[in-house]
């Protein structure tokens, strides 16, 4: 969709939710509108009814700060939603600016073929996505599940309990060369194992798990999630304010592009233009290893890596804590190197012991309830 038509689309939804009552205008006759009319509106905002009805249209570009703030107020918008007014009315040709910046101000990352949006710099090669230091972060804090996202919702590195949260259930890590491994970063010659299981290599061609693609189109996520409506609900308001932050980036327009073809909750939910910050929140999981519990997340920018995050969820009380516990006890019955075999003695093992992961949850009671 054209720039000024994304902005005429959201003001159109935004009027149709403010209602006279609540902008302070009287309602002396019959409705056919649920919210504002465009005159009352422009009213409101101190412009022309002309001028307002050709940004709706889509026939006027570029309103000044002056306007925008006046229909902010107007149309009620929350800080978040008046950010993406703002992104919307002020990306420039193409998204980009002078000198190849996008609107939003940073170089725009490359789109991976896959659609991914991997968030690689131009020339960067492909082992670079997501630099060393990072990748320690990520082990340092093993405690918790943290994981880094671009602006696609793509998981770019996780850490291995960031890993075992999001495989959903046991044999179906995220995947991608993204987990950290047990003694440092990756291509120092350490382990790669995915920690909810699967050999190091078949994760390794695994292309990186994207969270709007999972929610939508993996059918676990339903029972990942129990709240599932509301989880897609804050994706697609998310991923709209992410694609209007960084016009210039495929990533998010290619996600966007799938969904809609592939999804018909997600076309419903997209078109309700809603935009939503996910700094931080509450989410709650049914985990298929350690039951249901509910955590906490904190989403904190990461500089110099076009419109990376780190995401970190902690316990709130108890019983999320113990079942971090326990979910971080059968990754590492996941990552344990496997004893030498003596000599002569098959490495193949058979019995109840074989199944690692079965053996995990045995040793420690079972799912939490």
């Amino acid at each position: 969709m054209h720039p000024a038509s994304e902005l005429g689309a959201f003001l159109k939804s935004r009027r149709a939710r403010v209602t006279p009552e609540r902008a302070g205008l009287p309602v002396l006759d019959r409705r056919r509108v649920a919210g504002l009319r465009r005159e009352e509106v422009a009213g409101l905002a101190c412009v022309s009814a002309v001028y307002y009805t050709r940004l709706e249209q889509g026939r006027a570009r570029n309103p000044s700060g002056a306007v925008l703030d006046a229909l902010a107020r107007a149309l009620r918008l929350d800080p978040t939603e008046r950010a993406h007014l703002y992104d919307l009315a002020h990306r420039a040709p193409a998204g980009r600016r002078a000198g190849g910046t996008p609107a939003g101000g940073r170089p725009s990352p490359v789109t991976a073929p896959d659609g991914t949006g991997a968030g690689v710099r131009a020339g960067a090669p492909e082992e670079a996505r997501v630099r060393d230091g990072l990748r320690r972060l990520l082990a340092a804090v093993g405690a918790v599940p943290a994981y880094v996202l671009d602006p696609a919702m793509t998981v770019l590195a996780a850490n291995p309990l960031g890993h075992a949260l999001l495989g959903g259930r046991a044999g179906h890590p995220p995947g991608g060369r993204t987990e950290v491994p047990a003694d440092g970063p990756a291509g120092d010659g350490g382990p790669a194992g995915g920690p909810a299981g699967g050999p190091s290599r078949e994760a390794d061609r695994r292309p990186p798990l994207n969270l709007a693609r999972h929610v939508f189109l993996d059918g676990d996520a339903r029972e990942l999630y129990p709240g599932w409506a509301d989880v897609a609900r804050q994706t697609v308001a998310f991923l709209r304010l992410s694609a209007g932050r960084r016009p210039g980036d495929a990533g998010p327009a290619r996600i966007v592009a799938e969904l809609s073809r592939r999804s018909e909750d997600f076309r419903h939910l997209w078109a309700a233009q809603e935009v939503r910050e996910k700094s931080y929140g509450a989410k709650r999981f049914r985990h298929p290893v350690v039951g249901t519990f509910d955590l906490t997340y904190e989403t904190l920018g990461l500089p110099g890596d076009e419109g990376w995050s780190l995401v970190v969820f902690t316990a709130p009380d108890e019983h999320a804590d113990a079942a971090l516990r326990l979910l971080g006890s059968w990754t590492a019955e996941y990552r344990a190197e496997p004893a030498a075999e003596p000599p002569g003695r098959s490495p193949v093992r058979s019995g109840p012991c074989a199944d690692s992961g079965s053996r995990a949850v045995h040793d420690h009671g079972g799912a939490l309830a």
